[in-house]
């Protein structure tokens, strides 16, 4: 009896040593220790077992993925892998986060294409706008303008003081989220992402519209051609905001550059070489209407346009290098000033040379200012203007794509969008923002033709909707803050200055923009704040319902397998080891569809039976199914157990092969497959998979 126990003591010795040596073990290290005992007593060496997983060692217990583990194993991964990394680029690690941002000239052109790039078209809508009156009353475009930049003087001051206060970014979602309360923050939030669609689906469009102005063959395709932007630059943002900031910066700095120079030429060949009046007689147009404030206000509304992307720098705070509030404030002068000497000097060139909005769009009035000013040595100009009016207009959707996917991972944060949204991709951009945001503009380009004129009326009133929420609350804000903050009554008032105009343009815009298309903006935000509500809604509910019957403390759980098997073949057995080495209480289900092939299963599990011990309860289970059914019985039976047995633990084992085709998932798994779907809604009952790899001939 002595000689027959030792072996098995030996070898329980010998479990127990390892158990108590992998609880020794560093699992950080990848490596275990193996203890080799020689031919006589005493004698032992240890050998260290290492893996070659693609990891580094960083710590005890923490391990760093290495550049390994991106790499393809298959044809097809190595394949998608190559193509992804052409597009896309290399991945950036977390780490490097820090070497991504922008500097100020590279943030200039990056979150300021979309403000400066709105001169292209913001006096071309206001001649559209007033002609409506006749000719005769062109000569107002010029104090609309004056006024248009005043305003964005005082709102660009306005955000100046909100840099500082809120230098983590979000502009005015966070702004009105934390000092007027959730509701409007959302109001806020909506109203930007609307006018951020809207922002690519203008600027793509005008950009094209110059381009058809240069190349009239083009005509037909623009909506192709303005697909085919909005995918190009997703696929430049999706690279990273560095790569973007240097992708875009040379165009938008020729713009700038090129539309300076028409202002100096222009502006010298009219005033200095033959004098023109401002006020010069314009081409008669009979007009269709009285000159009345309604139509005035409409013209302030259009070239309102202008102001739109003026809050990108406030929101993109933290993609400038440091100091960032600093760089941030100087960039946002810089973009007002070069926005409104811009403004100002292609509304006195328009004025000047008289020039009208062609109800068609093409050419632009821009590209009529282009062709009356770069005349005789400098006709070389004209193409390489026009060129630059398209990058600008195409890039200063660029904003946006900074813009958006930020704006959409706060909102993500605080779980009023879905949270894929605050996933920073392989180089470090928000990918699922960026991608939603493409697709929207895109399908607003397709249903809206590549109009501009229609995407017009629905651009600006969320920008200054959301304008007057961060600028309120920059007002208690500074309230707040009035017993610490040495000048709080000049910031408040600079804030509530901002604040009151902009509602007064919000209104302005609402009521006369409203029946050309406004109408939708101001449906779609409501909405839109609805659906965060809901996003939000769910989250918390989740959150809170989020639990099952399984016992928190591991003593607490008692194990119970339900393993569905086919008959008594080598896999069902396996399974079968798998939950028994598990658990004493395991029941084998055989759903069978006619007698002989219940009376097969009966038979193949007696010859099999005396494999359990006495102190298993592991038991057969066949049930019969008259109408051939499978998967309807076993969910039956799954949930009479689970009803009948509340204090256990209930874990149903299904095995699935791993074919290695995608057709091949056709020929199996079927049953498995619906199983799964069905039990993942049923609360408190645990689902297993067990692989079955196919052996592959070499």
């Amino acid at each position: 009896m002595e000689s027959m126990r030792e072996p098995s003591e030996s070898k329980e010795m010998a479990a127990r040593e390892r158990d108590a040596s992998l609880l020794e073990e560093d699992p950080a290290l990848l490596e275990r220790t193996e203890v080799l005992r020689g031919k006589y007593p005493g004698q032992e060496r240890i050998r260290i077992v290492r893996t070659n997983a693609p990891f580094q060692r960083i710590g005890t217990g923490v391990l760093m993925a290495t550049d390994e583990t991106l790499k393809p194993k298959s044809a097809s991964e190595r394949v998608t892998y190559a193509i992804k990394r052409f597009f896309i680029g290399t991945p950036i690690a977390t780490a490097h986060a820090e070497h991504e941002r922008l500097t100020k000239f590279k943030a200039l052109a990056v979150l300021s294409s979309d403000a400066i790039s709105s001169v292209a078209y913001a006096t071309e809508a206001i001649l559209a706008t007033l002609i409506a009156a006749g000719s005769g009353i062109l000569h107002l475009t010029f104090p609309i303008s004056i006024a248009i930049v005043t305003l964005l003087a005082i709102v660009a001051l306005s955000y100046r003081q909100t840099i500082p206060a809120y230098p983590s970014g979000g502009g005015s979602y966070i702004v009105a989220k934390d000092n007027l309360g959730t509701l409007a923050g959302l109001i806020a939030a909506a109203s930007l992402l609307i006018d951020y669609v809207l922002t690519v689906s203008v600027s793509v469009a005008s950009g094209v519209q110059n381009l058809a102005s240069l190349f009239t063959a083009l005509s037909p395709y623009v909506v192709w051609i303005d697909v085919a932007l909005v995918v190009l630059i997703t696929i430049v943002n999706l690279r990273g905001v560095r790569e973007s900031g240097s992708v875009f910066a040379i165009p938008t700095y020729v713009f700038i550059a090129s539309a300076l120079f028409l202002i100096i030429t222009g502006l010298f060949k009219i005033y200095v070489l033959h004098y023109q009046p401002v006020h010069s007689q314009f081409p008669v147009v009979v007009g269709t209407e009285g000159l009345s404030l309604f139509l005035v206000l409409k013209s302030f509304a259009a070239g309102c346009s202008a102001m739109t992307g003026v809050e990108a720098i406030s929101n993109g705070i933290p993609v400038f290098k440091k100091p960032e509030t600093r760089n941030a404030a100087i960039t946002l002068t810089w973009m007002a000033v070069i926005l409104g000497t811009l403004f100002i000097g292609i509304t006195l060139l328009a004025l000047s040379l008289h020039l009208e909005a062609v109800p068609s769009g093409n050419p632009t009035v821009i590209a009529q200012i282009a062709a009356e000013v770069f005349t005789g040595p400098l006709f070389f100009m004209y193409p390489v203007f026009q060129l630059s009016v398209l990058f600008i207009l195409t890039l200063a959707a660029n904003t946006s794509y900074a813009d958006f996917p930020r704006l959409s991972s706060l909102l993500a944060r605080d779980n009023f969008l879905p949270h894929q949204f605050a996933f920073r991709g392989d180089r470090l951009a928000f990918s699922y923002g960026i991608v939603f945001l493409a697709f929207m503009a895109a399908l607003l380009l397709v249903v809206f033709n590549g109009d501009t004129t229609h995407l017009i009326d629905l651009y600006a009133v969320g920008v200054f909707m959301s304008f007057t929420l961060s600028q309120g609350g920059m007002v208690l804000h500074w309230w707040r803050l009035r017993k610490e903050h040495k000048g709080w009554q000049r910031s408040m008032m600079i804030n509530g200055l901002g604040a009151c105009t902009t509602l007064l343009v919000a209104s302005i815009i609402a009521t006369t923009k409203f029946l050309e298309g406004a109408w939708i903006v101001v449906i779609l935000i409501p909405l839109l704040v609805l659906v965060f509500l809901g996003i939000h809604k769910h989250y918390t509910r989740v959150e809170r319902e989020r639990t099952t019957d399984i016992p928190l403390s591991p003593k607490q759980i008692k194990h119970m397998f339900i393993v569905p098997i086919a008959g008594m073949d080598r896999v069902s057995i396996q399974s079968l080891a798998y939950a028994r080495s598990i658990t004493l209480h395991v029941i084998a289900v055989h759903v069978a569809v006619d007698e002989h092939d219940a009376q097969h299963v009966r038979e193949e599990w007696s010859r099999w039976r005396h494999n359990i011990v006495e102190s298993e309860k592991t038991e057969l289970v066949v049930i019969e199914s008259p109408y051939r059914s499978l998967a309807r019985p076993l969910l039956e039976y799954i949930d009479a157990v689970h009803e009948l047995y509340q204090d256990y633990t209930l874990t149903v084992l299904l095995p699935e092969f791993v074919v290695s085709h995608w057709w091949e998932y056709i020929l199996h798994n079927q049953t498995a497959f619906q199983l799964k779907v069905a039990l993942l809604l049923r609360p408190g009952i645990i689902v297993t998979s067990m692989p079955q790899h196919l052996l592959r001939a070499s």
